[in-house]
């Protein structure tokens, strides 16, 4: 099951905000899409928190746009480049698209044509850097958080909570 922006940040919300900053800190970011034979798509996009809800638009007729509406699976990486900062961040789920105008217009700021999605979350993951260690921390609807630190001498620890 999906669930919405807000509920994440409920859930988790130390991760959400190390996720919220990682896409602040990079203009665009990629989202992984699929098409309609069901290979994989990836395409430049933004994210934009709106209230409780984490959002996607799209210019009308776009690719990926066409793709979510067939199959609203996605993944969306953040990643501020060559200098990770905070680290990089993933979150998958499905996209639903609005189709009210009103909504759409509220969602977007303005009533220009465009594709929105809601994206609902299946999982996160915080991928950064402390030390010599690399930390993963994961969310995934349903199932305790999971962090992983890989020092660099090879050896891995999991905790969960």
């Amino acid at each position: 099951m999906a669930v919405t922006w807000e509920k994440f940040e409920t859930a988790a919300p130390d991760l959400a905000r190390a996720v919220r900053a990682c896409f602040a800190a990079a203009e665009t970011h990629v989202l992984a899409t699929l098409r309609r034979d069901g290979s994989p798509r990836v395409s430049g996009t933004e994210v934009d928190f709106v209230g409780a809800e984490l959002a996607l638009g799209s210019m009308p007729g776009a690719v990926k746009a066409r793709d979510l509406r067939g199959d609203g699976r996605f993944a969306v990486h953040a990643n501020p480049g060559a200098e990770l900062g905070d680290g990089d961040v993933k979150v998958a789920g499905v996209a639903v698209e609005v189709t009210d105008p009103a909504e759409v217009a509220r969602l977007q700021g303005n009533s220009d044509p465009c594709h929105v999605f809601l994206l609902r979350m299946t999982e996160a993951v915080h991928t950064s850097v402390a030390g010599e260690t690399i930390v993963i921390d994961s969310w995934r609807e349903g199932l305790p958080r999971v962090r992983f630190e890989r020092k660099n001498t090879g050896e891995v620890v999991r905790t969960e909570s």
